[in-house]
């Protein structure tokens, strides 16, 4: 049987997992209208690819063998692990926004592979849809990155992802998605198929399995791999020798056991439990190791501790140093863009020890968190800092390019705040009450700012950004112009109290919220720190005056979740994060601690 490996890559939210999941169930593969091959509770509820997934559908003969990427950029290392892996791509891109921040991001990496992308113009039934526009815009950005004669001679399909239909021409009548198929059939090589060569494989991507230990997503590139059979790990540092326990393909989404599989096509290999991304597994020391996966630096880090506020362990059932090592450990056997110092002792004399987590954005790190605190751990973690380093002498911070679309009214307020956290304005352009600004900004200044952006365009804004790289130290950036209300008391917090500090500033806490001395119950607009009294009542009198016994109203609250914590706290704090609660405190909870911390 032929096969054909292709990856779908597109900006976030521009349709990827739709169309997935569109042509799984015209090919049979499933039959349940809810499936969705995002898959993880925290996919489902946030409605964005997290984790890579392969899957395979046969048609015409032919499997195809598809991997489904993550769009949001804090993920863009899974993407270019995969693009190593197959023959073409499909760049879907929305009929409406165009070519945005990840779509250059992934259309770059493929076209330096030698890669011809099909283009798939998506959402083609959106009212204000401009596929005409959208597909003058992809060939710049072809043109742009540098494409071939032959990559920007590329294919365009038309698509409506969610009603599972596709078209070669805009005014043809289609009822299905096999225009698309037919085109990747066409357009696609075959995977190379060399079953009499000596056995060489590629791991692009890790799994874990509770049984198996740690397996190695691989594309098979020459021979046949066979279930069983001693192999030999190669990497640049040297090789290693190793034995396939267990060999899988993939039927569908469903992983099939299987004896043996030909070059060309993608497996799961179990029983190599030091496995990496980008070594190669062959037969024997005269087959040449495959070129090395790069895996893009961490660009933020941040200090992660166990619970030591005054409500630890009343709700986690883990909370433990070693037991958070155990899963941090076991993390990074899949998550390859993450990075942990595990140096005993990290902390300095005064303070608590912990460890140091480096990861690629605050998405990244927070989905990271909300994992494990729906698995039942506690923690609390540091604000998040930008990883600065050193070149000749010079410092050196991430940069980002940010793509900002906002109502033409509220641009002024973007520039402004972007202005004053060093970015600077790249391009700007306006189309029909829609002003579509590029700004170049160092990362720090995009740290915290995404919560004020949603504010300040009354949430009508859309804001994507991509690492371009490291480049000169921006110099200090002012971001909060707030300070933190901090409760002087442990006790209940009550509505008399909050009602007369809701003037003051935002509460994170509601009426009857337990609250303890040190923790950061709101923010204050004017001021540093202010210490207060939530739990005070009204005095209670038998004096009677008109006025004095007025209803109580209370504002809504800023109820914290892990990112908007990552957003609003400042370097003097914890965000202490439980399976139920997520709080933000002060490191040292006195207010005579605090001022000898001062000194």
């Amino acid at each position: 049987m032929e096969i054909r490996n292709i990856a779908i890559i597109a900006h976030v939210d521009h349709g990827k997992t739709t169309l997935t999941d569109a042509l799984m169930r015209q090919n049979g593969i499933i039959s349940d209208e809810s499936f969705s091959m995002d898959s993880n509770d925290l996919e489902k509820e946030r409605g964005i690819t997290i984790y890579s997934k392969n899957t395979s559908i046969t048609y015409k003969g032919t499997k195809i063998n598809m991997v489904d990427t993550p769009g949001h950029a804090d993920f863009g290392s899974e993407v270019e692990r995969v693009l190593r892996a197959i023959d073409s791509v499909l760049l879907l891109v929305d009929a409406v926004e165009g070519p945005m921040p990840q779509t250059r991001f992934v259309l770059k990496k493929s076209l330096e592979l030698g890669l011809k992308p099909i283009v798939v113009i998506n959402k083609i039934d959106k009212p204000a849809s401009d596929p005409a526009r959208v597909h003058d815009e992809i060939f710049e950005l072809f043109l742009e990155l540098g494409a071939t004669d032959e990559q920007a001679d590329f294919t365009t399909v038309y698509a409506i992802g969610r009603e599972g239909l596709a078209k070669r021409k805009i005014e043809d009548t289609s009822t299905d998605l096999s225009p698309l198929l037919d085109v990747i059939l066409e357009k696609v090589k075959p995977a190379t198929h060399a079953p009499n060569e000596k056995m060489s494989a590629q791991v692009f991507n890790l799994a874990y399995d509770n049984f198996l230990g740690r397996m190695a997503i691989a594309r098979v590139y020459s021979g046949v791999i066979n279930s069983g059979k001693e192999v030999l790990v190669k990497n640049e540092k040297g090789n290693r020798k190793g034995k396939i326990t267990k060999l899988f393909s993939f039927e569908g989404i469903a992983r099939k056991d299987t004896m043996s599989a030909e070059s060309g096509d993608i497996v799961l290999i179990a029983g190599i439990p030091d496995i990496y991304i980008g070594e190669t597994i062959c037969v024997d020391d005269s087959v040449t190791p495959l070129p090395a996966i790069a895996i893009d630096e961490p660009t933020l880090s941040f200090n992660f501790l166990v619970n030591d506020s005054p409500f630890a362990g009343k709700e986690g059932k883990f909370v433990t140093s070693r037991q958070l090592k155990e899963r941090l450990e076991k993390e990074l056997e899949v998550n390859v863009g993450l990075r942990v110092d595990f140096s005993p002792d990290q902390g300095n004399q005064s303070g608590p020890s912990f460890f140091k987590i480096y990861g690629r954005g605050e998405l990244h790190l927070a989905v990271l968190l909300e994992n494990m605190r729906r698995e039942g751990f506690e923690m609390q973690v540091s604000q998040p800092e930008v990883i600065i380093k050193e070149e000749g002498g010079i410092k050196k911070e991430p940069y980002e390019e940010a793509i900002i679309d906002v109502p033409t009214e509220y641009s002024g307020t973007v520039i402004e705040k972007l202005g004053k956290r060093r970015g600077i304005v790249k391009d700007m352009s306006e189309k029909e009450g829609v002003m579509r600004m590029t700004f170049e900004i160092p990362t720090r200044g995009l740290l915290g700012y995404r919560g004020e952006f949603i504010i300040d365009t009354k949430g009508e804004g859309i804001l994507s950004a991509r690492m371009i790289g490291f480049q000169d130290y921006a110099g200090e950036i002012k971001k909060r112009d707030y300070g933190s209300m901090i409760s002087m008391v442990s006790g209940k917090a009550v509505a008399f109290s909050l009602a007369n500090l809701q003037e003051r500033g935002i509460l994170y806490i509601g009426h009857g919220t337990e609250i303890y001395e040190g923790m950061v119950i709101g923010n204050v607009l004017k001021g540093e720190e202010m210490s207060v009294n939530p739990t005070k009542g009204k005095q209670l009198t038998n004096m009677r005056a008109s006025g004095s016994d007025d209803a109580i109203f209370l504002n809504p609250v800023f109820a914290l979740s892990i990112e908007r914590g990552l957003e609003v706290m400042s370097g003097n704090e914890y965000l202490e994060i439980t399976p139920q609660s997520v709080r933000l405190r002060k490191k040292y909870l006195t207010e005579i601690d605090r001022v000898r911390s001062n000194r």
